[in-house]
């Protein structure tokens, strides 16, 4: 669903999207559960040149992988959104943007308008925690074994030997 800059100088657009698995590539690591909801309005701020803002709520269920012990683990979002687009500038030598104070939050946007799977997805990715677990108490792999130690315990020793003072161990 694209936003088109001539629709929103007549009227605020509200969407109401419901996207099955799939529709919105999260990227390699993540998998949709389910489907993602997300409602809100888009509309064109005036006196602005072109700014564009997104404000709803979105509700998905995704899946991953652990990062502690590399079995499926699952993340709810359900979190609402304010999201401000600017025309992207022309591009400079330098290819850099300064951005004044306030606008770390901005996005930009290219062509007609902004793309609303797009910046859910975005919004999604951002939304999740920097590492998935399958639970807040996952023991993790056994760095010496590899053993899963929330289904096997091992009996690896857990005293770690830095092997770089062992030539002042015999002494």
């Amino acid at each position: 669903m694209l936003f088109h800059l001539t629709e929103l100088e007549h009227h605020p657009v509200h969407f109401d999207v419901n996207f099955a698995p799939g529709e919105i590539a999260l990227g390699p690591d993540l998998t949709q559960k389910g489907s993602l909801h997300t409602a809100g309005t888009a509309e064109l701020l005036p006196n602005t040149l072109g700014e564009i803002r997104l404000r709803g709520h979105v509700e998905a269920a995704v899946e991953g992988v652990c990062s502690r012990c590399l079995e499926a683990a699952s993340a709810q979002i359900a979190s609402k959104f304010d999201l401000f687009y600017r025309p992207a500038p022309k591009k400079t030598a330098h290819a850099e943007i300064h951005l004044e104070e306030g606008e770390i939050d901005l996005s930009f946007y290219t062509g007609d308008g902004v793309e609303l799977e797009e910046a859910i997805r975005d919004f999604v990715l951002l939304s999740l925690p920097m590492r998935l677990t399958c639970r807040e108490e996952c023991l993790g792999l056994c760095p010496q074994c590899g053993a899963n130690r929330n289904t096997n315990p091992c009996s690896c020793s857990t005293t770690r030997v830095d092997e770089r003072w062992a030539a002042l161990r015999n002494l």
